[in-house]
């Protein structure tokens, strides 16, 4: 019997290096030493995030069944992650035969090429487009600006953001990092036909937003969005949201373009009743979201006669092919996480450098993008940005264990980057410990660092390579004497023999 070579399988791409927003230009820490400077934004994020996860915990309070609602939530997603390709295909064939077109994008640059082609086939120089963290991710609004679209936000903290050219901060709220204030500002500088006497309270900042927009929901042919969900037995796109404004954009275009993730499928139209509940109490603290639009493919007369579905990949196959990391994409973007992360809410969401901050960023970023593609890759230090407290896993609506997930990334961290200081000094000690003589002589040693110790017996600034234990945390300066030294002294054996006169009068 003649046998086949068949070649040594290759992993699944991440997404590609210089396209979107999945890596930041510096490394966590030092983006965070930045953030914490903006007294501002730190008490923007304390009071908002204290708001939010006050109610959310109010809303999860008032279900008897909550978690057993996570659990099954975990379980549907775990189920659609086994299933995918099977999912996948159902989808494709349910959305194609009511009246879609599917597109499947590898990668950020062909979800891209796809979106801009369909724009300027339709000769349309403008497009709406609905709070997305897909088109974030891949950062369209800046591909269509260089073919000449330009693209308008219509979700409020979306424009906020865009109007000031700032990047979003925060999963739900993009402008969470911004008060009233300063949003006042930013619309009386940049906003066509503001009231130029427009003052900070919220009701005139909206309506001026609305009469912004309104024009151009009635004047603009072509929408994009995003989707929530995606029905694998129905083709049904679901987007949930507060204001109404992605209803207008799913409706009103002739053209409406989707770009979703791979893994925000359900099996069955059953099942968006669990995360119908579990996404809003976990997200904005509400019962139901305000406005909760759902389409299948195209009906004459009823909403936009063309629909386009783009299908991203962008490193999701790469991280369904990690049987551990794959847990991630569970994820449904509730920003639940965010909000009880006490790094987060110190440093806000730039500092990740990522489409997607807070802890799920610190694991699903590193995954869809690698954390070793240059020599000071700054992704390599997302796994870290986390006190390992948690909060994040005790919150989430779909149980992923993110603690265990960013020590996992550590451990892959480490594995693929051997040749650092640290792993020389981890290396050493081994050495040092194996044996009693060497572990003695190196404890001796060690008193040499007595002299970077301060007056209060702390060292707080190590040279380098070792100057990263210290830039964030003190060290104790090594002891006068070793242990065993104090143990054979005479101190320390009267130290022993008084240990012991008191035990004996408290059994008497």
């Amino acid at each position: 019997m003649s046998s086949a070579f068949l070649g040594i399988p290759t992993p699944p791409p991440r997404a590609p290096y210089a396209t979107g927003h999945l890596r930041g230009d510096q490394s966590f820490p030092d983006a965070a030493h930045t953030a914490l400077d903006n007294t501002q934004q730190r008490r923007n994020l304390g009071k908002a995030t204290a708001t939010i996860r006050g109610k959310r915990d109010r809303m999860a309070d008032e279900l008897p069944d909550w978690e057993e609602l996570r659990s099954a939530g975990a379980a549907l997603k775990a189920d659609v992650l086994a299933r995918l390709p099977e999912l996948l295909e159902r989808f494709e064939r349910e959305v194609t035969e009511r009246g879609g077109v599917v597109h499947w994008a590898r990668d950020a640059d062909e979800a891209n090429e796809i979106v801009t082609r369909l724009v300027a086939e339709k000769g349309s120089d403008e497009v709406l487009k609905v709070k997305s963290m897909a088109t974030q991710e891949i950062g369209l609004n800046e591909h269509l600006e260089s073919a000449g679209i330009a693209p308008v936000e219509t979700d409020l903290a979306e424009l906020i953001v865009q109007l000031g050219a700032d990047r979003p901060s925060h999963i739900l709220v993009p402008a969470i990092h911004r008060n009233r204030a300063e949003i006042r500002d930013i619309f009386l500088r940049e906003m066509p036909g503001v009231d130029p006497n427009l003052d900070d309270d919220p009701v005139r900042l909206a309506e001026e937003a609305r009469k912004y927009l309104r024009s151009k929901f009635m004047s603009t042919r072509v929408a994009i969005s995003g989707a929530n969900f995606g029905v694998a037995d129905t083709g049904t796109l679901s987007v949930v949201e507060s204001e109404g404004n992605g209803r207008m954009c799913l409706t009103m275009p002739e053209t409406l373009i989707t770009v979703m993730g791979i893994e925000k499928l359900v099996p069955s139209f059953t099942d968006l009743e669990v995360f119908l509940q579990l996404l809003p109490r976990s997200s904005t603290g509400e019962r139901m979201n305000p406005y909760t639009s759902m389409w299948t493919g195209v009906t004459e007369g009823d909403g936009p006669g063309e629909f386009h579905l783009v299908l991203l990949d962008n490193g999701r196959s790469a991280t369904l092919a990690d049987g551990v990391g794959r847990e991630a994409l569970q994820c449904i973007r509730c920003s639940a996480c965010l909000n009880v992360c006490p790094v987060y809410e110190r440093t806000g969401g730039k500092a990740y450098g990522s489409t997607y901050p807070g802890p799920i960023g610190a694991v699903l970023t590193p995954q869809l993008a690698g954390m070793h593609e240059s020599r000071d890759d700054p992704n390599a230090s997302l796994p870290y940005a986390s006190s390992l407290c948690g909060a994040c896993y005790d919150v989430c609506p779909v149980k992923i264990d993110i603690p265990s997930l960013l020590v996992e990334l550590r451990h892959q961290h480490v594995e693929q980057s051997r040749y650092t200081a640290e792993a020389a000094m981890m290396r050493a000690s081994s050495l040092a410990m194996s044996s009693a003589k060497r572990f003695t002589k190196a404890q001796r040693a060690s008193r040499l660092g007595r002299v970077l110790g301060g007056a209060d017996g702390r060292i707080s600034a190590l040279p380098p390579p070792l100057n990263a234990w210290t830039s964030a945390r003190d060290l104790p300066a090594p002891p006068k004497r070793t242990f065993r030294e104090w143990w054979d002294s005479e101190d320390g054996r009267e130290a022993v023999r008084a240990a012991r006169r008191e035990a004996e009068r408290g059994e008497s």
